[in-house]
C-alpha cells in the first residue's frame, strides 16, 4: 500500500503533514477511532479545528519513519496502564483500594464505585480511579484466576 502523504516533526516537535498536492499541515494529532479493540487501525491524523487531514487504515502498512513518529505521539498522549494481575483489594465494596501490577509496573488506586468499572466490547473492562485515570483489563476472560474472582465480585 502506498502513503499519500509524507510526515515530520518541526524543530519545535510538532507533527508537519504534507500532502500528495504539497500543502502542509503543521501540529496535527493522530486519534484512535478505535483505542480499546483496534489499537493499530482507523487512525486519522486531524489538523486545528478537528478537521482531518489524512486517514490511516492500519499502522502495519506504513513505512516505519511514518509508524515510529505516529506510535511516539499517541503514546505521549494516551495513558491507560493496563492491568496484567490484581493482587488485592482492601474490600469488596465501595470506595476500595486495589493493589495491581499493570504493563507500566506495580500501582494502587482507589475505586469509587462498582459503575467505575465499564465495559467494552465483549471481553475487555475499563476502571476509572479516583483521579479520573482509565485502566484497561484488555481480556477479562484471559486474565489469571485470581484476578478474574476479584473482578466477578465487582461486576
Amino acid at each position: 500500500m502506498s502513503v499519500n502523504f509524507q510526515l515530520r516533526r518541526d524543530p519545535f516537535g510538532k507533527l508537519v503533514l504534507t500532502t500528495s498536492e504539497g500543502e502542509e499541515h503543521v501540529g496535527v494529532i493522530p486519534v484512535r477511532a478505535f483505542p480499546i479493540q483496534a489499537p493499530t487501525r482507523g487512525i486519522s491524523l486531524v489538523r486545528d479545528g478537528g478537521k482531518e487531514a489524512a486517514w490511516i487504515d492500519d499502522l502495519a502498512d506504513l513505512p516505519e519513519q511514518i509508524r515510529t513518529l505516529v506510535q511516539e505521539e499517541i503514546e505521549g498522549r494516551e495513558f491507560i496502564p493496563e492491568i496484567l494481575t490484581i493482587k488485592d483489594v482492601s474490600s469488596f465494596a465501595t470506595p476500595c483500594t486495589w493493589y495491581v501490577t499493570t504493563d507500566r509496573g506495580d500501582t494502587e488506586f482507589v475505586l469509587k464505585v462498582d459503575e467505575d468499572i465499564r465495559r467494552v466490547g465483549e471481553t475487555s473492562l475499563l476502571i476509572a480511579d479516583n483521579h479520573g485515570i482509565n485502566f484497561l483489563v484488555r481480556d477479562m476472560f484471559r486474565i489469571d484466576k485470581h484476578s478474574r474472582k476479584i473482578l466477578d465480585r465487582f461486576l
